[in-house]
């Protein structure tokens, strides 16, 4: 059984449209909470939100029948505090079970105690259930809330700024090596489990026999090339090197092969479901791709091609990317690309998987203005800069502010000089900050699994992100309000003081 929210209140709970909070605190979390006041105190926002997270459910559930799941507000508050926060799930536990405010958000009466407190579990389970459409759905939500709280005219133009950075994801840092030991250490651990579950024999010592591959490793990974100038000694380092990987993979693919003849007794005793063997051919295939790229590379000599290598066994979606900043060589994740507005809500985002930002302009604007018909005018740094892409901006937009790369021409100039474009460039640096936000809120590193979980993560920072930029306005707006009050107090005490008796 499944409900959005439950509105009967709890003994010692508190309406949320009540809720105080700490106007003078600086932390995310009253920002956040804010912005979720607002959308639920609102009618007509409280509805279309409530319909956003209705859709998902999935459609075998019956909502009426069965146990009670998490209300889904409560999934929206505990998802948007979490990434906003940069918190682990055991932050979270913790924090939804004793952080009074936050419970009070959730619906909970400050007198409950156990059972009413959250499993760790079922904040995993529970928060998987967005996805990032739904998640887009209600970040248009907040954004327009947000709008008519900022004081945007019905129909007023809305100026982007559009910028990509890289969302790192949860890995180590790749070698040929370590994928390898990765992968043989993932299969010895998968096949232990099923024979010891099956009562097929062979594979008693595969903790013995990890660290006897792991010794190998550790050999190979401490040799390095000799800095001697002797020619002779080069030559001892280089085969020295060349051995230990050598005694390393063939010791790994004397595994492989008992493994695969392993597998083939599972799959004739029908033993092992095929999820199981699935997951064990996926990391063969990796173990035999790691191998073959170390005998290439430090046997043989090649230089393996990019496009070839993997830089994690358990993130594929990995790339691997050097954006020339300083101090920074390389970065292991995604490129994200956003665009924000001149309030700093954020229209839309998009992962970048396999593109650069030549690629994403034009549908970065397209994809807003969909959402966002009153967009007028972008402005982008050189990186997106291509004459094609520049051309088809300006027939959806009314101003582009794309600085082309390379020598200028007379028209170049002409248009570069425009009062716009410098004001536009002016501007454009704000987008920096929002970036740095994002990455302070969330999306430094994902630590969710899988390109779904990388996308949802995502989507899920951007909507928390609009909501505590909400959040914000409404905090500054109540500040003004209550410095006002006391300014108008303050007046009327001294008038009556200086008053004639």
């Amino acid at each position: 059984m499944r409900i959005v929210k439950n509105e009967q209140l709890q003994f010692g709970g508190v309406d949320i449209s009540q809720i105080i909070f700490d106007l003078q605190s600086r932390d995310e979390i009253p920002k956040i909470l804010l912005g979720l006041q607002h959308i639920y105190c609102d009618a007509s926002l409280k509805e279309q939100v409530f319909a956003e997270l209705e859709t998902i459910i999935p459609k075998e559930v019956d909502t009426g029948t069965g146990r009670p799941g998490m209300d889904l507000w409560k999934i929206l508050v505990l998802g948007s505090v979490k990434v906003n926060c940069s918190w682990d799930y055991d932050k979270l536990h913790d924090i939804a079970n004793n952080h009074q405010t936050l419970r009070l958000m959730l619906g909970h009466g400050a007198w409950e105690t156990p059972p009413s407190w959250y499993a760790l579990q079922t904040l995993k389970d529970n928060l998987r259930l967005f996805t990032p459409q739904v998640l887009d759905r209600i970040s248009q939500i907040v954004v327009n809330a947000g709008h008519r709280v900022v004081g945007q005219p019905e129909g007023g133009t809305l100026k982007g700024r559009c910028d990509s950075f890289v969302v790192e994801t949860d890995v180590h840092y790749p070698t040929d090596i370590n994928l390898l030991f990765d992968a043989i250490r993932k299969i010895l651990v998968l096949i232990t489990v099923i024979c010891g579950r099956a009562g097929i024999p062979g594979w008693r010592q595969s903790q013995y026999q990890t660290r006897k591959i792991k010794k190998l490793f550790r050999h190979a990974q401490r040799l390095k090339r000799s800095s001697s100038k002797d020619p002779d000694k080069q030559a001892v380092r280089a085969q020295l090197i060349k051995d230990a990987h050598a005694a390393y993979c063939d010791l790994v693919e004397t595994f492989v092969g008992k493994v695969r003849q392993t597998i083939i007794l599972l799959r004739d005793g029908q033993v092992a479901s095929e999820e199981e063997l699935t997951e064990l051919d996926t990391y063969l295939t990796h173990a035999d791709r790691q191998i073959e790229q170390i005998r290439r590379r430090v046997i043989q000599g090649e230089s393996i091609p990019h496009d070839e290598k993997v830089f994690s066994i358990f993130e594929e979606h990995t790339e691997w990317i050097s954006k020339g900043k300083a101090g920074v060589p390389q970065e292991l994740g995604l490129r994200v690309c956003i665009l924000e507005d001149q309030y700093g809500f954020i229209l839309t985002h998009q992962v970048m998987q396999g593109q650069t930002d030549e690629d994403v302009a034009v549908p970065m604007v397209k994809a807003a203005q969909a959402r966002f018909s009153t967009l007028v005018s972008c402005s982008f740094d050189k990186g997106f800069y291509r004459p094609v892409v520049r051309d088809e901006l300006d027939t959806v937009l009314e101003t582009v502010i794309l600085p082309k790369k390379g020598r200028l021409s007379a028209a170049d100039r002409e248009r570069q000089s425009a009062d716009d474009f410098v004001a536009g460039r002016k501007q454009h640096s704000a987008v920096e900050s929002g970036i740095n936000a994002l990455e302070n809120h969330g999306l430094g590193r994902c630590a969710d699994h899988g390109l779904d979980g990388f996308q949802r993560y995502v989507a899920l920072a951007v909507v928390a992100r609009n909501l505590q930029i909400l959040g914000h306005v409404l905090q500054q707006k109540a500040l003004t309000q209550r410095q006002s009050q006391e300014k108008a107090r303050k007046t009327r005490a001294r008038n009556r003081l200086n008053a004639p008796q």
